[in-house]
Parts: structure tokens; C-alpha cells; sequence
């Protein structure tokens, strides 16, 4: 069986997307954490923790937008270098459905209302399946409402 090669970008090329989006959108320059930002780049390239594409592409996901490695625009930035590294790695055809549906699910990822394993099946069914499973869209009611319940109640 043969190795899967993934490609992956640096530090410097995540802080150019973000200054990029800030320059675009609006927003505060800088990093907040450099090692946030590090560690998040570094772990997706440890196979043993994250061996397949979808358990890579969640964790930087997850990462850059729930640990706030830049000033602002963490979810800005989590949505566009989540759809260079599916570019870079063989999957552009997936990047406008990635960029439409996680608009929301970064939200509530910052949030803490999606975990990060419902986002890992959320990632799965975006790349693999080409859109958000009914289960999956279940999965994400669910854990919205009981977010705002324990929020509100």
C-alpha cells in the first residue's frame, strides 16, 4: 500500500492569508499567540494524531478558529487556509461548498457549540460526500440547541 503524500503550508503563508482578510474585511492586524498558530500548523502533519486528510483538515480548522492565534479574524482565517490546504491537497472542487456551509459552523465552533468531532463528521460529509449528511444535519440541530439551553437556561 502506498503512502499518501499531503501538502502543507508555513507560518509565514498563514499570516499573509490573515493579513490579506483583515486588509479585505476589516479588522485588527497581528498574532496573538505565535504558538497557537505553530502548534496548530505542526500537529496536522503528525500522523499518528491525524492520520487521514479529514482528521487534518478539522484540526487546523478547529484550531485556528477556537484558540485565537491572531488579534481577530480567527474565523476568517480558520475558513481560508482550511480551503488552500484542500486546494494545495487535491480538493479545489470542494472549496465554494466548504466556504458556504462553514460560514455558520465557524460560528458556532468559536462558540463551543460544535465539538470537535461533530466537525470532523461535518468535514467528512463536505469532502467525501459532497454535502452535510441529514444524520450529520441532525447532529448539528442537536448540538446548537443544547448550547443555547445551557446559554439561556
Amino acid at each position: 500500500m502506498d503512502d499518501i503524500t499531503f501538502n502543507y503550508f508555513d507560518i509565514h503563508h498563514a499570516i499573509r492569508v490573515h493579513d490579506w482578510i483583515i486588509d479585505k474585511t476589516g479588522g485588527l492586524h497581528g498574532i496573538r499567540d505565535q504558538g497557537v498558530l505553530e502548534s496548530a500548523l505542526d500537529h496536522i502533519q503528525n500522523d499518528w494524531y491525524y492520520p487521514e486528510f479529514v482528521d487534518k483538515l478539522s484540526h487546523l480548522f478547529f484550531a485556528i478558529n477556537k484558540f485565537h492565534a491572531f488579534t481577530d479574524g480567527n474565523k476568517r482565517s480558520g475558513i481560508a487556509l482550511s480551503t488552500y490546504f484542500l486546494e494545495i491537497n487535491g480538493f479545489g472542487h470542494c472549496v465554494q461548498l466548504f466556504v458556504r456551509e462553514m460560514e455558520n459552523i465557524a460560528v458556532w465552533v468559536a462558540d463551543g457549540a460544535i465539538e470537535k468531532e461533530l466537525l470532523k463528521n461535518i468535514v467528512h460529509d463536505l469532502i467525501l460526500c459532497e454535502e452535510i449528511l441529514e444524520t450529520t444535519k441532525l447532529n448539528i440541530a442537536i448540538a446548537v440547541m443544547e448550547f443555547d439551553a445551557q446559554r439561556h437556561g
